[in-house]
């Protein structure tokens, strides 16, 4: 069967590192997943010498329609913040790094024919595509242990890809090294987290009595329309919870309680439709106007491969619509799939995040029909030293055979925006150099 096309240019750029420059290898291409259908990676070796001494990262950004080769690596873990200068938590110190633009129609990735994904199984069987062709035209990577981690949305289709890589594996349709896979922040049980906003806000004293009673409220009505197997009206349905949510706290992050909202966010003008209102809450803070300049501007110049008519962004907002359908489908038995195959399945959650709350994740890891879970639960966590602040917590964790949860602490939803030293050390303990 003959492979995708496939376009690759490379360069070199500095990275600087306890003082000292590093030449360091970038790639990046397009591949055609379906007929009309064409998603963008980029692709950083790994600094600090042979990068097939570290382990591949490929790294997934929520939404759905936020660019992880923008936001992703210009926002949290590339070599370069958005300003074009060096970051000292870059996770290419310990790992060579795969952003891909997914689905189809986020960031640099489009589609010409209407070719939206609808669900994560689509999203998945387009990512089978390109890991297939990644790997085959790559070969010095099939060796390397191989990661997918993710954040947000995120989550929810790395737990989907996985499982699909798994099978591909299996069947020896693609050579790859895959050793885990780690989901922060994800959006795994929706339903888990929208039902346990009303307590975490309580018990953070941004809701009163009443405000706790108007939210389980909107929890409930989002709940019935899950029951009743509507996901396009939980959807919208989720949309009003947090609109109530942001009514009786004045405006709070869902990203971070403890940062203040945008403007763009926190006002909800009339006229809007649910959707334009989810996206310009969850997707636009992932595309804000700075990155966008930036990624329409001199990152577009240096690629030299986006085409004319295509912007930056440009489909985000279908992308999002499109999946409206499927977004508040939980993937737990995607989870359990993947540890009963001894897939190596990481949880990780930041202490100040809303809108995926940390007392949600652990209500649906303890639904988990994995036989190691009563074991696991029996496990006491273990203190992390805070990098950055050396004899301070920085964070959490248990590990019991292929599971592990990270508890990170004075962290929110991004977590190696808000914790880029913490989120590097787990990230060396989760692919095992330390």
């Amino acid at each position: 069967m003959e492979l995708p096309r496939v376009a690759v240019w490379l360069l070199s750029f500095l990275l600087i590192d306890s003082g000292r420059t590093e030449p360091a290898s970038e790639s990046w291409g397009y591949v055609d997943v379906r007929e009309g259908a064409h998603m963008f990676w980029w692709l950083y070796n790994g600094s600090g010498g042979n990068f097939k001494e570290l382990p591949l990262v490929m790294w997934l950004q929520g939404g759905p329609g936020g660019s992880s080769c923008g936001f992703g690596n210009f926002e949290e873990i590339g070599p370069l913040d958005r300003d074009l200068k060096p970051r000292n938590t870059t996770w290419v110190k310990a790992a060579s790094v795969l952003f891909v633009d997914n689905p189809v129609g986020t960031g640099y990735s489009y589609t010409d024919n209407n070719g939206f994904a609808k669900d994560v199984a689509t999203v998945a069987e387009d990512m089978m595509v390109l890991l297939k062709n990644f790997f085959s035209s790559k070969a010095e990577f099939q060796g390397v242990p191989f990661y997918i981690f993710s954040e947000s949305y995120g989550g929810k289709m790395a737990a989907a890809i996985s499982l699909y890589l798994s099978k591909a594996i299996s069947k020896g349709e693609i050579k790859c090294s895959f050793a885990g896979v780690a989901l922060g922040d994800s959006w795994i049980s929706p339903m888990d987290s929208v039902r346990t906003w009303g307590p975490y806000l309580y018990s953070t004293s941004l809701l009163d009595d009443n405000g706790l009673s108007e939210v389980r409220k909107a929890a409930k009505a989002v709940e019935e329309a899950i029951t009743q197997g509507d996901f396009l009206k939980a959807t919208q349905l989720w949309s009003t919870a947090e609109s109530v949510v942001e009514e009786n706290t004045n405006g709070v992050n869902f990203y971070n309680i403890l940062t203040p909202a945008s403007e763009e966010r926190v006002s909800s003008v009339a006229g809007h439709g649910y959707l334009a209102l989810l996206v310009r809450r969850h997707v636009k803070p992932l595309h804000r106007q700075s990155l966008s300049e930036l990624m329409n501007g001199p990152i577009r110049k240096k690629l030299k491969v986006i085409p004319q008519n295509v912007t930056w962004g440009g489909q985000s907002e279908a992308v999002f619509s499109y999946m409206a359908g499927d977004f508040m489908k939980p993937v737990v038995d995607i989870v359990d799939e993947l540890l009963a195959a001894g897939i190596n399945v990481t949880v990780y959650n930041g202490q100040l995040d809303l809108i995926v709350d940390t007392i949600g994740q652990e209500l649906w890891v303890k639904k988990l029909k994995w036989t190691g879970l009563p074991s696991f639960n029996n496990l006491r966590w273990t203190p992390l030293d805070d990098p950055a602040a050396p004899g301070q917590t920085g964070a959490f964790y248990k590990t019991y055979q292929n599971f592990a949860f990270y508890w990170i602490l004075k962290a929110g939803h991004m977590i190696p925006s808000d914790q880029g030293n913490m989120a590097l050390k787990m990230l060396t303990m989760v692919t095992r150099q330390e």
